[in-house]
């Protein structure tokens, strides 16, 4: 009884252990996030799979007590006008680039696959960017409007609001931040000329891949040498194509005037969508909160049919394939064979496909307009995840450990998967290279070689381990910034600095005339002292 007794009392002592600690733990990560009455923020979102990722974070900002304010185009495709998370202000636009991405996209994918010419390339390249550049002036052309009516201005005054927290993707809402004296908050992955890192941080070309590029942070010599013209396209399209639009912007309506570059430079916090589970390591700044991954939550029980469904697969498991919002559906020819694979595999398939029914589609294919994307990838019935190589599917894919066939299509995708194929936990068909067998080939590999998903879940699990989660550190920026009413301590002053200061190009200047001077110094002394010595020997001899 005594022994009973004894064992009982080490148990109730361990226990108040654990329990002390427990508690000591609860009160220190309750006091990383200092409570903030509710905030009053204006949001300049990009449309498109950016408002997205913004309206993840505007539900937590807004089930914090926030109350929360969004510019829209009149003609957006998926910013609401009515929603119970904001108020809107309205834009009137002069147009949506909605065709112009579903031609763009549909042309894009007809010259890869027929292996088009480089000129059809260049062609295609040039009206993108002409785009990208109209697309800049016409938003610039709406902020002026705001700026220029007086009624909205002192609206926007008497508003009060604490800062702004924009995508500067497309960058008006700095600008207008600016002019408004708001402190500025970004969620960011792109800025006006690409990715975002490149114009805050030091960013050697030897080992930091430009988007685009199709190289890892292992170059060879040529491959350096074409990242550094990859970063000249770079620079042409923020101060040949974009830049201006904002520079006139600037001039007109900032005392003083600015430049887009330094604006975003200044922002206070950078909520960045990436990580280094994801992202190649780089140099980075103390006001960037890499928040990789924010949009991913614990997948959520399916619809009955659904989940139905994915039972029936049994041990063979299910494949989800989709890609993404823009892309309706592949040419028919393309559906099919791809439907003819999926129809010889044992596995069951859900694929997201708006186009016509493949006349090859197997019993085992379930066709959907949408899919609750996060909950399939979070099944455990899930194998593999066929995806064109978004940012928020290869993001959710890390999260929830699905190895990834990625087909890229444009844009950054190709860029995103390499980073999974990189670290093994993906591979990758181009679109001029697929065709049935190399797409049976590709899914056969990820699904019975085991180290695509061992590496996949690796990088989960490094993506998982964190002391806050990435939405729980986004939100205590966001409301840091305005506790504060801004955040210049974590701003670099480099930015502040003519390139020859950066460089120390001044500097080694400066050093290299000391040492020259010195050096000559030291020669017209030695030369001095030979002329005094010959003359000494002359005299001598006379």
């Amino acid at each position: 009884m005594q022994m009973k007794m004894q064992l009982f009392s080490v148990l109730l002592d361990k226990m108040y252990k654990h329990y002390g600690i427990a508690c000591l733990l609860s009160l220190y990560m309750m006091s990383l996030v200092s409570p903030c009455d509710g905030g009053n923020i204006l949001i300049f979102p990009v449309d498109g799979s950016h408002w997205i990722n913004m309206k993840v974070l505007m539900e937590e900002l807004h089930s914090r007590g926030h109350k929360m304010t969004v510019i829209r185009a009149s003609n957006s495709w998926y910013i609401a006008e009515q929603s119970p998370l904001y108020t809107t202000i309205n834009l009137e636009m002069e147009n949506s680039f909605e065709d112009f991405f579903d031609i763009f996209l549909k042309e894009q994918i007809k010259a890869q696959r027929e292996g088009a010419s480089a000129l059809t390339f260049l062609k295609l390249t040039k009206d993108f960017l002409h785009m990208i550049s109209q697309a800049h002036a016409i938003w610039c052309k709406a902020v002026e409007s705001i700026l220029e009516d007086d009624k909205m201005v002192k609206s926007l005054l008497d508003a009060k609001y604490d800062l702004m927290l924009t995508d500067p993707a497309v960058a008006p809402g700095v600008v207008l931040a600016k002019y408004l004296k708001l402190p500025i908050v970004l969620n960011v992955r792109w800025v006006t000329s690409g990715d975002g890192q490149f114009l805050l941080a030091p960013s050697p070309l030897s080992y930091i891949p430009v988007p685009g590029s199709g190289f890892t942070d292992k170059m060879s010599f040529l491959q350096r040498v074409q990242n550094v013209l990859y970063y000249s396209i770079v620079l042409v399209q923020q101060y040949v194509l974009v830049g201006p639009s904002y520079d006139a912007l600037c001039k007109k309506h900032i005392e003083g005037g600015c430049d887009i570059i330094s604006l975003l430079q200044d922002a206070d916090i950078w909520l960045f969508r990436s990580d280094f589970v994801f992202d190649f390591p780089r140099p980075t700044m103390p006001n960037v909160i890499y928040m990789g991954g924010f949009q991913c939550k614990q997948s959520q029980p399916l619809s009955a049919e659904l989940e139905d469904f994915m039972q029936s697969a049994g041990e063979h498991g299910v494949i989800v394939m989709t890609l993404g919002t823009l892309v309706h559906a592949f040419p028919t020819d393309l559906a099919d064979e791809i439907a003819s694979v999926f129809a010889k595999l044992p596995q069951k398939v859900i694929w997201r496909h708006l186009g016509a029914r493949p006349s090859t589609l197997g019993n085992n294919t379930l066709l959907v307009d949408w899919m609750p994307q996060k909950d399939l990838l979070g099944h455990p019935q899930t194998k593999v995840f066929v995806a064109h190589g978004g940012t928020n599917g290869v993001q959710e894919a890390i999260y929830h450990g699905v190895p990834v066939l990625g087909i890229p299509l444009f844009f950054d995708q190709f860029d995103n998967l390499l980073r999974l194929q990189d670290r093994g936990a993906g591979t990758i068909i181009r679109l001029s290279e697929l065709n049935g067998d190399t797409f049976e080939k590709g899914l056969k590999e990820l699904l019975h070689q085991e180290h695509y998903r061992d590496n996949m879940q690796r990088l989960s699990r490094l993506h998982r381990d964190q002391p806050l989660s990435s939405m729980d550190q986004a939100v205590f920026w966001v409301e840091y910034v305005i506790r504060h009413k801004g955040a210049p301590h974590l701003r670099t002053q480099a930015y502040q600095m003519p390139w020859y200061s950066f460089y120390s190009v001044d500097v080694l200047l400066l050093l290299l005339s000391a040492v020259t001077g010195t050096v000559l110094c030291v020669v017209a002394l030695f030369r001095l002292l030979c002329c005094r010595n010959r003359t000494k020997i002359k005299d001598k001899m006379h």
